[in-house]
């Protein structure tokens, strides 16, 4: 009996790695063909082999400057910015074992919203124009995100960290934010509001290559990192007292684990700006793919998340054409109703 529920084990952890990486595949397959896509629609149509042959270097002058320079490093950040606030959502998810934490609910992104807004009110001139130069206002939204997430972690302090504790805090905190920001956007010059009211809704539009070379690396080696942290986050979905029986040090992890996802998030938030509930949608769809094995869950919720920001800043520059709506209208539109329902189902838990 003991060797046929070994087998049994073994065969049904065998068929669940082939199914993981079958839709892991499959993901990858359609972020690609999305991306192509999405590269070529525009107000110059260019059909998908005639991308590929832009970004290889073998298409037309038009063709490769249109692909290169405006809209393969859009795309890129919209891969970039949707995979790391997925993973982002999924970290929280797990560490506080909670299905409603977010970013966006815990302010780490209003953080980095408070810190644009305060740099493009403090370095504006009487003539609206700024006095330093734009490339440090992904540093200052950077730095904004970071702190808020710290932030909440040490308000959420008391004896060690309390998941509903810091889901509280973070609420609170992001209310707080929401009306800081409110407040600079009031005071501050009336030109730049429209501009920060673009970045606060979220938009990948006017990335550039330096840009989505910046991220990169971030994004990877904090990728990396939590890799090796995986396992740590499975055990705190157990719970606090099974984690500490299987030797988890929770303290260290949580603060490691906080670090990464606040980081991660930031770098989103520096270049996208808020592109709202992908960090609370992304990781529910993975589970419903491939369950809550976190070694998992992490490739296929940042490859969800692309998908959703590459879908909704498709949508919002060709839907309405030659108007642009931000990406992060369409993600709104879709995750706060999501957000409503997660609130209904888990009413009576």
């Amino acid at each position: 009996m003991t060797k046929y529920t070994s087998f049994r084990m073994k065969t049904l952890s065998f068929l669940l790695d082939r199914r993981a990486i079958l839709i892991i595949a499959s993901l990858i397959g359609a972020v690609i063909l999305t991306a192509l896509i999405s590269i070529g629609i525009g107000e110059i149509f260019i059909t998908p082999d005639a991308v590929v042959k832009a970004l290889l270097g073998y298409g037309t002058d038009m063709n490769e400057l249109v692909v290169k320079q405006f809209r393969f490093p859009r795309i890129a950040m919209a891969i970039l910015a949707g995979g790391a606030l997925a993973v982002s959502g999924a970290i929280l998810q797990g560490m506080i074992r909670n299905p409603l934490a977010s970013p966006d609910i815990l302010g780490i992104t209003w953080g980095g919203a408070l810190a644009t807004i305060g740099f493009l009110t403090v370095f504006s001139d009487k003539a609206n124009a700024l006095t330093v130069s734009i490339q440090w206002q992904p540093l200052a939204s950077f730095i904004g995100a970071v702190l808020a997430g710290f932030l909440v972690f040490i308000l959420s302090w008391k004896n060690g960290i309390s998941p509903i504790r810091l889901v509280l805090i973070g609420i609170g905190l992001t209310a707080v934010l929401q009306a800081l920001t409110t407040l600079l956007m009031i005071i501050g010059p009336i030109y730049r509001a429209s501009d920060a009211n673009i970045w606060i809704t979220g938009s990948v539009h006017g990335t550039n290559g330096q840009d989505v070379l910046t991220l990169l690396p971030w994004v990877a080696v904090l990728l990396v990192l939590l890799m090796v942290y995986s396992r740590r986050v499975n055990l705190q979905e157990l719970g606090d007292d099974v984690a500490k029986g299987a030797g988890a040090m929770l303290l260290r992890d949580r603060i490691t684990l906080l670090f990464i996802s606040t980081g991660l998030a930031g770098g989103a938030v520096a270049f996208a700006g808020g592109v709202g509930f992908v960090g609370l949608m992304a990781p529910h769809i993975a589970r419903k793919l491939v369950g809550s094995s976190f070694g998992v869950l992490v490739p296929v919720s940042a490859l969800v998340g692309s998908m959703l920001v590459m879908i909704a800043d498709l949508i919002g520059r060709t839907l309405f054409s030659p108007l642009e709506v931000p990406a992060g209208v369409f993600t709104a539109a879709i995750g706060a109703p999501y957000f409503i329902y997660l609130l209904y189902r888990s009413r009576n838990k």
